[in-house]
């Protein structure tokens, strides 16, 4: 399993968009998420965020995601760009 070894962010708090940042941790992945339309969809980016950090390969993650009414494949591509950065020394 891939680990980040810093805090990492990516992405904007602005409409339409998602803020992302993630934190090293002992193990496991934990999500934090604040969303504008949490009531409708929160369990679904729930499922997508563990599922791409599952699918990139990493392990020892908290994570927080501000949407605001982002599509999935912007958080997605946030989060990839924070385990990114945050995957570097």
């Amino acid at each position: 399993m891939k680990r980040i070894v810093r805090e990492a962010m990516a992405g904007f708090d602005e409409k339409n968009d998602a803020l992302v940042t993630v934190m090293p941790i002992a193990s496991g992945v934990v999500v934090e998420l604040r969303s504008k339309v949490e009531i409708q969809y929160g369990k679904h980016i729930r499922k997508l965020i563990e599922e791409v950090i599952r699918e990139a390969g990493y392990d020892g993650i908290q994570i927080s995601v501000k949407d605001n009414a982002a599509w999935d494949y912007t958080i997605k591509a946030r989060i990839l760009g924070a385990l990114e950065r945050g995957s570097k020394a």
